[in-house]
């Protein structure tokens, strides 16, 4: 024990950071938590989820007043103006801060020291520490976890400015909104951006090279996804490449493989993501990345040095803060308690659009590929009383299940609340429930839950066929 500074050293206060310190700190260990930043919390709290999150509430409140059947107030009538902008901004610090106060306590409270500085490997059990100042400290630990996260993709051949042509990052700073904004890119971020900008009076494109914007989503959430972005006025131009961006002024012009020109007075480039290893010298500790930048890593998240943990979004699939936590706190068990980290079974995923959705499970699609015979089962939540006094015409679940054993299979939620709802379904899947728990269950009145009875009953009927 002499020859360790710390039982566990920690790189990164994202959430897995977070959950791996704690974990440690209430096991007894000695553990320190590096950040390079001068605050916690990672990109997850400082420059994404949190953030975004924040931002989306707001511009969901304004899209809201109409679907309710009530007048905006004067100062959201016709387009909004800067001055929403820059008070939703205001709320957004708001919540980082209180947030990162909660954080700091955990810590303290877990025991854990805040070490400021970036770390870089000198060898396998030893991180050098440089700090602001340029002083460097050595610090050695029995075991290390790699929380470093990851960072936004900026392809070269963008030109970034953080004014008019930005990433997922430099977007929510911005303090005025843009007449028009052009979104690259259809996946999770492009969508969340696109819709939260457009309730806000903002016109916006959308350019992406699929056919359906997030194609792996089930059929029918991906359609309703994509009339609910057509009727805010979002123009889609799907199967379309960007060849060249350039900024003129205080225009964006994008030229596409179609042969348009497409003008904007802000670009989001949203392609991809790429995992945080820069500056941390992993030859020293013996560690090598595969040609996409991706360290390999066992079921338990160690890499080819047993004392060596990587998590979170520098792990890859499925970069959620949930799943972050999970493996933080899973890794510390397994490094000290020598516990096996358990698989935490379906995992929900939830997209932040308005309207949001959410799933788990399998979609259709996996089913028919799989030969698995199955029933579908339906709700409207315009069906239910709830539905009717939140105005929410479109919003939809729909149940997957097993035709011979009625196993639930799949959860598939869009509108108001799908974050929340899916956990239902999610924990009924986890207990190799079958519809019939959902259908003799009841949901508290009214809710927009009794979807599930609904969904459920719509299951057993055509089971009983």
């Amino acid at each position: 024990m002499a020859d360790f500074d710390y039982d566990l050293l920690v790189i990164g206060s994202g959430p897995g950071g977070q959950s791996a310190a704690c974990e440690a700190g209430s096991l007894g260990k000695r553990v320190g938590l590096i950040e390079r930043k001068p605050y916690i919390g990672g990109v997850s709290l400082q420059t994404g989820t949190i953030p975004s999150k924040a931002l989306r509430e707001a511009a969901y409140l304004t899209s809201r007043f109409a679907a309710r059947g009530m007048r905006k107030p004067a100062q959201l009538s016709g387009r909004i103006h800067s001055g929403f902008l820059a008070e939703a901004m205001g709320r957004k610090q708001h919540v980082i801060e209180s947030q990162e106060a909660l954080l700091l306590n955990q810590l303290m409270a877990a025991g854990v020291t805040l070490l400021p500085g970036e770390a870089s490997f000198h060898d396998a059990h030893t991180l050098n520490i440089t700090r602001s100042n340029g002083e460097v400290d050595q610090l050695r630990a029995r075991v290390i976890i790699l929380a470093t996260g990851s960072r936004p993709r900026r392809p070269p051949e963008v030109p970034f400015d953080k004014q008019r042509v930005l990433d997922s990052s430099s977007i929510l700073k911005l303090r005025r909104l843009p007449e028009r904004m052009l979104v690259i890119g259809g996946g999770v971020i492009a969508c969340e951006f696109a819709t939260m900008f457009a309730p806000l009076g903002v016109r916006v494109q959308l350019v992406d090279s699929h056919d359906h914007l997030l194609a792996y989503l089930d059929r029918d959430i991906q359609q309703i996804l994509e009339q609910d972005m057509l009727d805010m006025g979002i123009q889609l131009y799907m199967q379309t490449r960007v060849d060249t961006v350039r900024r003129d002024g205080d225009r964006i012009l994008v030229n596409t493989s179609r042969g348009d020109v497409l003008e904007a007075d802000v670009l989001l480039y949203a392609l991809g993501r790429k995992p945080n290893y820069s500056g941390l010298n992993l030859a020293a500790a013996g560690l090598t990345a595969d040609d996409n930048g991706w360290v390999q890593l066992n079921e338990q998240h160690q890499t080819c040095q047993s004392h060596i943990y990587i998590i979170g979004d520098l792990a890859g699939w499925p970069s959620l803060a949930s799943t972050a936590m999970e493996q933080g706190r899973g890794a510390v068990r397994h490094a000290f308690s020598r516990e096996q980290m358990r698989h935490p079974g379906r995992l929900p995923m939830a997209i932040y659009t308005i309207p949001e959705l959410s799933y788990v499970g399998r979609t259709e699609r996996e089913l028919r590929e799989q030969g698995v015979p199955y029933v579908v089962g339906r709700a409207l939540f315009c069906e239910t009383a709830r539905g009717q006094i939140i105005g929410e015409e479109r919003g939809f679940m729909k149940l997957l299940a097993g035709r011979h054993n009625h196993a639930l299979l799949g959860v598939h939620i869009i509108g108001e609340s799908a974050s929340e709802l899916v956990h239902v379904g999610q924990i009924a899947m986890n207990c190799e429930s079958t519809v019939e728990l959902l259908a003799d269950t009841v949901f508290n009145y009214p809710t927009l839950a009794q979807c599930y009875k609904t969904a459920a009953l719509d299951c057993l009927r055509q089971l009983s066929i």
